[in-house]
């Protein structure tokens, strides 16, 4: 087969002859060509359809003429087109800002240029006006096409050069603006820090620099203005004077004074009219939202550093506006001016404190309690004397004994003045005037005396309470109306009492100096707020929008209250023992605070109180009950609370029992045990066992196994780290295990077995068997995962079943309304045909 094809490649094919080349006069065509055209017309139609006029304009030929000349008459007419072409050939100058310059060898510099060439029609370049001849229609229609085309290139050119330099403006021109703005921010900058430079070397020479200043905040650009604000601050921190400026009266500027008299007057009237007008710029400023920041910082800082100078009352209603801001750092700042000013009491003498403290209680009133916990809660920060509640009868002897020796002695000196003739020496006026000046320096001084001292902390003290007795009574208001309101059914949040626990906290810190005659209805108004809101108790009030950490508060307060004023009151604290023996069940830990919790075992159980037997067994019963609930700290507070009672109350040990019948003793209690019962002295706790401790001694953490097996043997060499230990501690301690436990749970383990082991002898071998193991946390999560994967399933099918139900009722419904609606249409139709 391969050699077969070469052979065929090496064939070749030739064409078929030409025929022979015969002159056109020689042709000859026969009568049978013209029959055989006649007859086959369609074969050789196309040659009639030809436009031969057309033909003619493109191909022309010229008799009577030679190949030379006829070759010559082409070039002249190639040469003709060429010029025309470069006549309208137009240059057009590139733009500076769009290419970079050429640097010729010369040294010149040029920039580049592109040449743009008019259309020419290829119908007119290839004909030339010689060879054709045109009619004056199409000779009119030429010029004026020509025309058209050249007043297009002229209008194009002229736009070229138009655009082009506006361009170069405007770029010019934004460029020129930047600099001018940039240079000008500079400027001022650098005018700012010279004014501000110069203030503080020598503020008395260059006092009259802070009116320039202060024009500075009143610029158009807003970097200058802060810039000019912040400037001011730092200069007003230097150079105000620790001392409140009295401008001169009327008849003092009359007197006549030394050059340097003169000069301090000047330098502090100028100094105070640009603190004027600073102040009055921050608070015309702190209207607008992009000056807030800064204004408030000014203020905040002004109050801080110079709470004694002149207009403290401006910055101090500046601040307590915004103490309770929704913006974080707002509130923190002005928070932060409030504190400092309350503990650095020596800068203003105390003034500045009762002003703050009476802003703070018209705030509250404004506001109708509704603010953020922050703007209460800096009242904890005040401080007064321990003697300040106590009864003056000393300082009363003293003012009347005083009273009496000035009288006897003004009355010596009246003798002697009237039998001398009311003569005057030198001595006596300079002695007065020493006393005067003593008189003026002790007023203006920041260490008043005691009396004054305790003025002011009564006022601040009065303005404290007037607060908080304000808020308990909103809550108390507001409770009542929505407990009607909603018929005592849906509990509303805490959110609707934001300054309740503040209050509560700012009680129980400063309940040693509650005035006597309050402290009947303030203890009636725990007693109700801490009510659990039972139906069964018709006379307290049912406070179900508290929260059970408020609720506990109330209780904490009550017996601080009362432990304060121990000597003055006979208060039967027996409702705040049935809240709290209640309100341990309605704890949740995610919910509620378990701190304040670990507070009230604390105050109501453990501080040096002696319960009766029925009262701590059933608190005994309550916290065991309660250790198996909830979490570690939780467990570790309940548990040394509950290792407390059983210390103090031997007979409770009963519980620890398992004999026939219970623990009771000799029935001289209900042998029946009601774990559901809202009295603690009405539950028969006494009749039931602690079987709680043998499965807490099985916790998985080892602390809490560790001091549940030592409550149920009661061995206090085993425990005796937490026989000290209050519950309160006891729950910051275990927190701080609780975190580390969770990370690695065999190394706190082996930490706190060795610290029992350091700390105490050695444990029984029981303690040490009933070890549980470690728990491998991957595998727990494994099992909650796949927990939860089929709860979110569960749900999932609960809902598509929903919504499958809801389709099919709303396209039951739809059929409904077809049918009716047919049934309408025939009836309608029927009355027509009636």
């Amino acid at each position: 087969m391969g050699k077969g094809k070469g052979k065929q490649r090496k064939q070749i094919i030739l064409p078929p002859e030409l025929p022979p080349e015969i002159a056109e006069d020689e042709i000859q065509v026969s009568d049978e060509d013209l029959q055989f055209v006649d007859e086959n017309k369609d074969y050789a139609g196309f040659v009639s359809r030809l436009d031969t006029h057309s033909i003619n304009r493109q191909v022309t030929r010229v008799e009577g003429v030679s190949e030379d000349a006829l070759e010559a008459l082409y070039e002249k007419r190639r040469r003709k087109a060429l010029e025309q072409k470069e006549d309208e050939r137009i240059v057009v100058e590139v733009a500076p800002v769009d290419v970079l310059p050429v640097k010729s060898l010369d040294g010149e510099v040029y920039y580049r240029t592109f040449s743009q060439s008019a259309e020419v029609p290829e119908d007119e370049g290839d004909v030339d006006k010689s060879m054709v001849k045109m009619t004056k229609a199409e000779r009119r229609a030429k010029l004026k096409k020509s025309k058209k085309e050249a007043k297009k290139l002229e209008k194009e050119s002229t736009k070229a050069e138009e655009v082009q330099p506006t361009q170069q403006e405007s770029a010019l021109a934004e460029v020129k603006e930047d600099l001018t703005a940039e240079e000008a921010f500079e400027t001022k900058k650098r005018k700012l820090a010279e004014l501000g430079m110069a203030l503080l070397a020598d503020p008395e020479a260059n006092i009259k620099s802070l009116k320039e200043m202060l024009q500075f905040t009143k610029d158009g650009d807003q970097s200058i203005v802060k810039l000019g604000l912040l400037s001011l601050l730092a200069v007003f921190k230097d150079i105000i004077p620790g001392y409140r400026i009295r401008l001169p009266t009327e008849k003092e500027l009359e007197m006549k004074v030394s050059k340097e008299v003169k000069k301090m007057r000047f330098y502090e009237s100028t100094l105070l009219s640009a603190y004027k007008g600073y102040l009055q710029k921050l608070l015309a400023l702190e209207k607008q939202p992009i000056f807030h920041h800064v204004v408030v910082r000014c203020v905040c800082t002004l109050v801080d550093a110079v709470p004694h100078f002149n207009f403290r009352e401006s910055l101090l209603v500046a601040v307590v506006r915004n103490i309770g801001s929704s913006d974080d750092v707002v509130r923190r700042l002005c928070c932060l001016a409030i504190k400092s000013l309350f503990t650095n009491e020596g800068k203003h003498g105390g003034e500045a404190t009762v002003e703050a403290v009476r802003l703070i209680a018209e705030h509250v009133k404004a506001h109708d309690c509704q603010l953020h916990p922050d703007s209460v809660e800096v009242l904890m920060s005040l401080s007064f004397d321990d003697d300040l509640g106590k009864p003056e009868v000393q300082d009363d002897n003293n003012k009347m004994k005083y009273k009496k020796n000035k009288k006897r002695k003004n009355s010596e000196e009246s003798n002697q003045l009237q039998g001398n003739d009311r003569k005057k020496s030198k001595k006596e006026i300079i002695a007065k005037m020493k006393e005067e000046v003593a008189a003026d320096y002790k007023s203006v001084s920041y260490t008043p005396d005691v009396a004054e001292r305790k003025r002011m902390q009564s006022e601040t003290l009065s303005a404290v309470f007037e607060t908080y007795f304000r808020i308990l009574r909103h809550t108390m208001q507001s409770s009542e109306a929505s407990s009607e309101a909603n018929g005592n059914l849906t509990p509303s949040g805490s959110g609707a009492h934001p300054l309740l626990a503040p209050c509560l906290s700012g009680l129980g810190k400063f309940s040693h100096l509650i005035d006597l005659d309050y402290i009947g209805d303030l203890m009636n108004y725990l007693k109700r707020l801490a009510a659990r809101g039972s139906n069964s108790d018709s006379s307290a009030l049912k406070m179900q929008n508290l929260t059970v950490s408020e609720r506990l508060r109330c209780c904490i307060v009550a017996f601080k209250v009362m432990r304060s004023n121990l000597d003055a009151l006979n208060v039967d604290l027996q409702d705040f023992f049935v809240q709290l023996y209640n309100l341990v069940l309605e704890y949740k830990p995610g919910r509620d605070q378990g701190e304040v919790l670990a507070e009230a075992l604390k105050v109501m159980l453990c501080d040096d109180r002696q319960h009766d037997m029925q009262k701590a067994a059933a608190f005994v019963k309550r916290l065991a009950t309660f250790s198996l609930c909830f979490g570690s700290a939780e467990s570790m507070a309940a548990l040394v609370t509950l290792k407390q009672l059983l210390q103090r109350n031997v007979k409770c040990r009963n519980l620890l029992e398992n004999d026939a019948g219970g623990g009771s003793v000799s029935g001289s209690i209900a042998v029946k045990y009601q774990p559901y019962g809202s009295d603690p002295s009405l539950s028969g706790a006494l009749a039931s066992v602690l079987w709680e401790l043998n499965l807490l001694s099985k916790h998985y953490h080892p602390t809490i196994s560790t001091l549940a097996s030592g409550i149920s043997s009661m061995n206090s060499a085993q425990n005796q780290v937490y026989i000290n230990i209050s519950p309160q501690q006891a729950f910051k301690n275990l927190l701080l295990e609780e975190e580390s436990f969770k990370f690695n749970p065999q190394g706190s383990t082996q930490k706190s077995n060795s610290k029992s082991k350091s700390r105490t002898t050695a444990l029984p071998s029981t303690l040490v068997r009933d070890e549980p193991p470690p728990i491998d946390e991957n595998e727990v999560g494994k099992k909650l995962s796949r927990h939860f994967a089929l709860l979110r399933d569960i749900k999932e099918n609960e809902r598509l079943r929903g919504e499958l139900d809801r389709t099919t009722t709303s396209l039951q419904l739809y059929e409904e309304y077809k049918k009716q609606r047919k049934s309408g249409i025939k009836k309608s139709k029927r009355s027509v045909g009636i």
